[in-house]
Parts: structure tokens; sequence; C-alpha cells
């Protein structure tokens, strides 16, 4: 899978005022910044070698900007879209019930897949008498089971995520949603989780479309706050899960403490990860100018700067640099990645990009 920058889009804070709030733009907030003093790359990217094939969203046909929390996740349209899709597993599974996808586990399923040599303690009914009296000897039929996957779901909920118009909180929650009911529709075991700094909230695993209402009240109810902390959230998450099976996080990655432990912890327990990284418009191309002071949208700490085209070129290459060991760590881990921004459709990162992504079919 490829992935590429997503256009900036059209920044929104141009002409923001001296007490503007500045989310977190990638990178450690740089308390105890003097007065005056030029704006620091605010990617400051951690590069310990990132990156996974992905093509990029380009940041498409706006969608549904300026939509307040409250609206519905997934319109009937889209509904009927998404019941044509399933996810996709590239590892072997474990399940423990029969669900709509096919597995690389063979036993006594529905579709005929191979044959084997007969052995002591055998069912003799799956011996093959047509091939025995070709070849004087015994094989048994192999068939593919049908099994359900564990599909988690890790939101983003950080103050950092309330950024964006949409927020990308919002556009998690849509693309969480999308995601969830995808699996709910093939028998998949669905389950989401919040996070932050501390335990957020959480749901257990679901399975049916009839537990569709149960997946959207969750999210729907999911808020901005916090500070964050990933790989707490990762070790949350990971230990009360009972068998592996398909991850996908929804985060802006702000974490000063960094997201490649997490990462690996996942593939440590051999989960099939798909990372999407949300951002908004804005903090690819801030339209920011002069002396200004800035918050942290999750720390709260500040910092006074000037903002002027030099300082901007700083920003712009650590934000790249940010990206590119992003993608350079996950490539090389076998973790898919996508990145997008808000102004890209729901509609379209889940029936292009996710598609081409290798996530849904």
């Amino acid at each position: 899978m490829t992935v590429s920058l997503p256009p900036a889009g059209t920044p929104n804070q141009s002409g923001a005022s001296s007490k503007q709030r500045l989310p977190p733009a990638g990178t450690p907030n740089q308390s105890g910044a003097s007065s005056k003093q030029r704006l620091p790359p605010a990617g400051t990217p951690n590069q310990s070698g990132a990156s996974s094939k992905q093509r990029l969203p380009p940041a498409g046909t706006p969608n549904q900007s300026g939509a307040s929390s409250k609206q519905r996740l997934l319109d009937p349209g889209f509904l009927q879209k998404l019941e044509a899709l399933s996810l996709l597993s590239r590892k072997r599974v474990c399940g423990v019930q029969r669900g709509e996808r096919r597995s690389t586990a063979r036993g006594r399923g529905v579709e005929f897949d191979d044959y084997r040599a007969y052995q002591p303690g055998d069912d003799y009914r799956y011996i093959d008498w047509n091939v025995v009296s070709r070849l004087d000897r015994l094989f048994i039929k192999l068939f593919s089971e049908e099994e359900d996957l564990d599909v988690l779901l890790m939101v983003d909920t950080s103050a950092s995520m309330a950024a964006g118009h949409p927020s990308k909180l919002l556009l998690a929650k849509h693309l969480a949603a999308a995601v969830g009911y995808i699996g709910l529709a093939n028998l998949d075991r669905v389950g989401v989780s919040a996070f932050a700094s501390t335990a957020g909230a959480r749901l257990e695993r679901l399975r049916g479309r009839a537990r569709a209402g149960d997946l959207l009240g969750f999210l729907e109810k999911l808020e901005p706050s916090g500070e964050t902390d990933l790989l707490a959230a990762m070790r949350r998450q990971l230990a009360a899960s009972r068998r592996r099976g398909l991850l996908v996080l929804l985060t802006d990655l702000f974490d000063p403490r960094g997201y490649e432990r997490a990462l690996l912890l996942a593939r440590a327990r051999r989960f099939q990860t798909f990372l999407i990284h949300l951002l908004a418009d804005e903090e690819l191309a801030p339209r920011l100018a002069g002396d200004l002071r800035l918050v942290d949208a999750e720390t709260g700490r500040a910092v006074e700067v000037t903002v002027d085209a030099e300082a901007l070129r700083a920003y712009a290459a650590a934000r790249d640099a940010f990206f590119h060991g992003i993608e350079r760590f996950c490539f090389h881990h076998g973790i898919d990645y996508l990145r997008t921004t808000t102004s890209v459709s729901v509609e379209s990162l889940v029936l292009r990009w996710l598609r081409q992504g290798g996530l849904v079919r």
C-alpha cells in the first residue's frame, strides 16, 4: 500500500489573533520559549524511521464542512454502499464463531480446499473413496472454514482532535462508524475504545447488524479532552483483547512520547494494524503572521513567537520530516498507513482510499 502527502487544503486561520490556540502540530510543544522567538518547527518529529506503502488521499471534495457532532454518522444512502463491502484480513484468524470470511485454517467448513493423506484419528467420513480407488491410498478432504474476525477500533479523543472544520474527531467518528458497520454486516466482532491520557470509554465486542445502533450511539457521545498517551492506551486495549485480529487506529499522532512503541506492541501481539492519521488543513499549512502567543491545545502551555516566511518554511520542513518518518516506520514494520485531512469526504475515504489501501474490498 502506498501513502502520499495530502494536499494542504485551504487553511482557515488567516490573521490569527495573539490569543489564538494552537493544536499540537505533530510535535511536542515548545514550552519555555522566549518572547519573540522564531516559530520552532512545530512538527519536530521523532524520526525513528517510519512508513508504509500507501497512497495519499487527495483533499478532495470537502465533506460536511461545518458539520456538528450531533449529525448522523451514517446516512441511509451511504449505508447501502457499505453493505457491499467487507474487511480484508491478511492473517490467519482464530475465530470462535462462524462468520462470513474465508479462513486459511482448514477443517470441516463448507468449501472444498484440498486433500491430504489420512492419519490415524482422522474422521473417516471425510475419506474421498474416489481418490482411494485411483491411488490405492487413503486421502481425506480438507475444507476452508468460515470464521469471524475480531475488529478493534481505537479512537483518539484527546483535546487536539477538536481542531479542523469539521473536526478531526468528527471525521474519526464517521470512519469508525463506517468500518465498524462493515464488520457488523459481515458478522465480525467489533469493539471500540476511546483514549486520551487516561482510560476512556470502551464498547465490548458487538456482532451483527442489530448492534449497529449501539456502535453509533457510543461514537456519537465521544468528546475531545485531555492529553494523548498512545502507549498506555494500546497496553489497555491489548490487555483486554483475548485474541488477535484487525486493529484500526484513528489518531492525529500528536503524542510527545512518540508513536513507535505503541505500534510495535500491536505488531508483537500479531495484530494486523491499520493506522489512519488525521490532520486538519490548518495544521498542514498554517496561515499565521506576526507576533503571536500560541497555546498548546492539550497541555495549556504557551509560547510567544514571531511568525514570518522563514519560520513557516522551517515548520513545513519539520512537518514533512515527521510524515516521512511515520511512513518509513510503518513500511518497515508492516503497518498499513493512511494519512488524510478533514476536508476529504468520508465516502471518498472509505469507498476509494481504504479500498485502495487494503482495509476494505
